[in-house]
């Protein structure tokens, strides 16, 4: 039973951490001043190279992603950011506060090397090209 599942499921793991992704890079390309300021904040150096890859990763790899283009790439790659920019805006040994958040992104980024592991199923552009 699982086994006919799992292309379904696939997709919607994939579109589901993809919607993490895919608007919050199209906000910050509307919000871009306010995005490298919050970055800078932070003490980031070159705020706006930094939200610039931000916007490359979450919008370019979040839509990789979503359709299932190079797929164990995008998710390692969407991966990797995610782990990186947990430790620096979700320090929560510095701010308690951000406790929740941290390990929210550390159980999404083993989603995503879920995902770079396995591929995105018969059902994404990476299954459809295989055929």
């Amino acid at each position: 039973m699982l086994n006919s599942l799992q292309n379904p499921l696939s997709l919607l793991g994939r579109v589901l951490i993809a919607l993490l992704f895919v608007p919050a890079g199209f906000s910050k390309i509307g919000g871009f001043t306010g995005t490298a300021g919050y970055i800078a904040s932070k003490g980031v150096p070159l705020p706006e190279v930094a939200a610039a890859i931000a916007i490359a990763v979450e919008l370019g790899l979040g839509l990789l992603l979503l359709i299932g283009f190079q797929t164990r790439w995008a998710a390692l790659g969407i991966a990797v950011f995610t782990a990186v920019i947990t430790f620096i805006f979700h320090a929560f040994w510095a701010d308690p506060a951000q406790s929740q958040a941290f390990f929210k992104n550390i159980a999404v980024v083993g989603g995503l090397l879920t995902i770079a592991a396995w591929g995105g199923g018969a059902w994404s552009v990476d299954g459809k090209l295989k055929d």
